[in-house]
């Protein structure tokens, strides 16, 4: 018989392999043995002759383990020890053991010899080895906000020291972020372990629908919100099983014995149900291991619920996002456009990104790409706010610095509203956002633009050459009192212009060389496609790789294309009334020319009334041009006034006034731009 020797415990840690990674002082004291001697080596190597099988079940199986072992010190002085074995788990990492053994001294002149390890553990290591459970549950569930990653983390759990088979079940809304209903039977299995390979004992592969009967005890554990424990013996689960037989042939054929049934149940909500088997291990389920398999169910169950509330969060935010962005371009002639836009799939949430395409007078196009610092639904309705004043601004045609201007005045005023501390930057502010404007004019194959604290676009020419035009940066939108300053470029026809935001560019950053951003987009740009589409795919491809994005992108590709002088009728008139009818002689002579003698009538009667009114309120030089768009005609009058006319209802008696309602009446759209020499009205009529 022996007796513990008090004050005396050495412990030590055991990694997956068996191998000793840490010893403490007092186990040098004990075994003789300093650390850099041991450490490194196979905790059996220490244990004199064979290591008995308790232990080593213990280390293969991952089990606790008290029992009096025969510790090496050296050959002739052996020392009896108490050692217990106690498996502790960190997330990430490979299992650890913690192992602590307290000499035994000898009551009589000679040391008796070991003992026979005993095959059960005692109460209070069951109770050290739950707890070590209920703290690698801790760690280890809810790494993620995915529902289907935590339901399995809760499996793989409770299959490593306690039950022989875990399976979770979940009401199927649950997947779609609502909150279920207690009413349904119809649930989803989402994860399951087994202590066999591939969980042959399951009667429902993972991702199967399951329809559970009213009377099965799974129903009861939904309805009542409380779990159960039981075995095959009980008559309601005898009946529950006869009735499936998948379920039947799998209790008989691995002699399934004792099950623990737990709601997942999180603020309230029910979400689904855990099950718990046995049947490779002989003691049934007790009354503690119901209390454990409801602690670590009601983790994972709030993890579950979070994930929930998480998706449907993101789905909101995502769904409000993509409502507001464009599902289609506008029909026009100035670019081929393709597009793309890729959410963050982390856990930040969908982003504030955008891309527009805005047909703007005179055949001219816009091009917007932008993007509002932030996550989630604020970031989207802040970008949906920004984009439609974007689109406002862009309808009156004023120019891409001017347009910035006034975008930055919103943002400052959004957060000067929202925030009443009137000391906000950028970097503070409730919104802040970076864009990026290009007006592209297929008549003279210019592109202005300019940007706020945007990155610049890529310009790959007809020859493939891709180049980067040098942009004033500009300061983000919301610094407010600083300029913004526009670059015009001549386009050939047949270039590609690609717009795009940071996070296209920030997953090469995060590979470790934030050159690789532009050199990699550079390279996608220059190699051949068919289409544009395919060009968008590539670009996406080489520039975020097999990586989910971790910023939201996206990406907005313009082929240019040209109105060639056949499409294009231009003439420079005098300030003199004499003028009008002359200006009705070109027009019908161009109609002429291209074969819509039909619309002759309807624009001879705009030129008469919008070159009129050049003559008689503008200043010179006056000009006249048509243009010929596909299904539209296009009639511009130009002078050196900045004095804008305005449609208004003339009276009865009133001489003048109705020279704009009569144009607005015969065409589809009219409008007025400013120009650095003056204004242009204009005037669109579908053909």
């Amino acid at each position: 018989m022996a007796t513990r020797v008090p004050g005396r415990a050495a412990t030590a840690t055991v990694d997956g392999a068996g191998s000793i990674t840490g010893w403490s002082a007092a186990a040098e004291r004990m075994s003789g043995f300093p650390a850099d001697r041991v450490l490194g080596r196979s905790v059996f190597a220490l244990l004199a002759g064979d290591p008995p099988i308790a232990v080593l079940r213990a280390v293969v199986r991952r089990e606790p383990f008290t029992g009096m072992v025969r510790l090496v010190r050296s050959e002739r002085d052996p020392v009896a020890v108490e050692l217990a074995i106690v498996p502790v788990r960190t997330a990430g990492s490979e299992p650890t053991w913690v192992v602590s053994a307290q000499p035994l001294q000898p009551l009589g002149a000679d040391p008796p010899p070991i003992v026979e390890v005993p095959e059960r553990t005692r109460p209070e290591d069951l109770a050290r080895s739950r707890l070590a459970m209920l703290g690698a549950a801790g760690l280890r569930i809810g790494s993620t906000l995915e529902v289907q990653r935590t339901a399995q983390e809760l499996a793989d759990v409770g299959t490593e020291d306690f039950a022989d088979f875990v399976g979770v079940d979940l009401l199927e809304p649950v997947f779609g972020g609502s909150p279920p209903s207690n009413a349904g039977l119809v649930f989803s299995r989402v994860a399951q372990q087994s202590v066999l390979p591939g969980c042959p004992e399951s009667a429902v592969a993972v991702g199967a629908r399951d329809v559970i009967l009213p009377e099965s005890p799974m129903a009861q554990v939904l309805s009542s919100g409380r779990p159960v424990r039981t075995d095959m013996r009980d008559p309601i689960v005898r009946s529950w099983i006869e009735q499936e037989p998948r379920r039947h042939e799998s209790t008989a054929e691995f002699g399934i014995h004792s099950l623990l049934l737990v709601p997942l149940t999180a603020r309230g909500v029910t979400l689904g149900v855990a099950i718990f088997l046995r049947h490779r291990s002989p003691e049934p389920f007790d009354d503690d291991d119901l209390v454990l398999a409801t602690e670590l169910t009601a983790r994972a169950a709030l993890s579950v619920d979070n994930a929930r509330q998480y998706t449907q969060q993101r789905d909101t935010a995502l769904a409000l996002q993509r409502s507001l962005l464009p599902a289609r371009t506008p029909r026009q002639a100035a670019v081929e456009v393709a597009f793309r836009y890729l959410p963050v799939s982390g856990r930040d949430g969908v982003g504030g990104d955008w891309f527009d395409v805005i047909a703007l007078s005179g055949a001219r196009v816009a091009l917007v790409v932008g993007d509002v610092v932030g996550h989630g639904v604020p970031a989207a309705a802040a970008m949906g706010r920004l984009r439609m004043a974007v689109r406002t601004l862009a309808d009156i045609d004023i120019p891409p610095d001017e347009l910035l201007t006034h975008l930055d005045d919103l943002v400052l005023r959004v957060d000067l509203d929202e925030l009443p501390d009137s000391t906000i930057t950028w970097a503070g502010g409730s919104v802040g956002a970076t864009c990026l404007y290009a007006v592209y004019d297929p008549v003279t194959r210019t592109c202005t633009m300019a940007r706020a604290g945007h990155p610049g676009p890529a310009l790959v020419g007809p020859d493939g050459a891709v180049t980067f035009p040098e942009l004033p940066a500009g300061p983000p939108l919301g610094l407010g009192g600083l300029p913004f300053e526009a670059e015009e470029f001549a386009i050939p026809e047949g270039s590609v212009l690609a717009l795009y935001t940071d996070g296209l560019l920030r997953a090469s950053e995060l590979r470790g060389d934030p050159t690789l951003g532009l050199d990699g987009l550079a390279s996608a740009l220059a190699e051949p496609a068919n289409s544009l589409e395919e060009l968008c795919d590539r670009v996406l491809s080489a520039s975020l790789g097999p990586d989910a994005p971790s910023d939201d992108v996206a990406l907005l590709l313009a082929r240019t294309r040209a109105l060639h002088e056949q499409d294009v009728a231009d003439w420079e008139l005098r300030r003199d009334p004499a003028e009008v009818a002359q200006a009705r002689k070109l027009a019908a002579a161009a109609l002429a020319e291209w074969g819509l003698e039909e619309a002759a009538f309807v624009t001879e009667l705009v030129v008469s009334e919008l070159v009129t009114n050049a003559v008689r309120y503008g200043q010179p030089p006056i000009g006249l041009r048509l243009i010929r768009d596909r299904g539209t005609l296009i009639c511009e009058v130009s002078d050196g006034s900045s004095t804008a006319p305005h449609l208004r209802r003339a009276r009865t008696f009133d001489e003048g006034g109705r020279g704009l309602l009569l144009v607005a009446q015969l065409c589809r759209n009219w409008g007025t731009r400013h120009t650095p020499r003056g204004k242009t009205i204009w005037a669109e009529q579908q053909l």
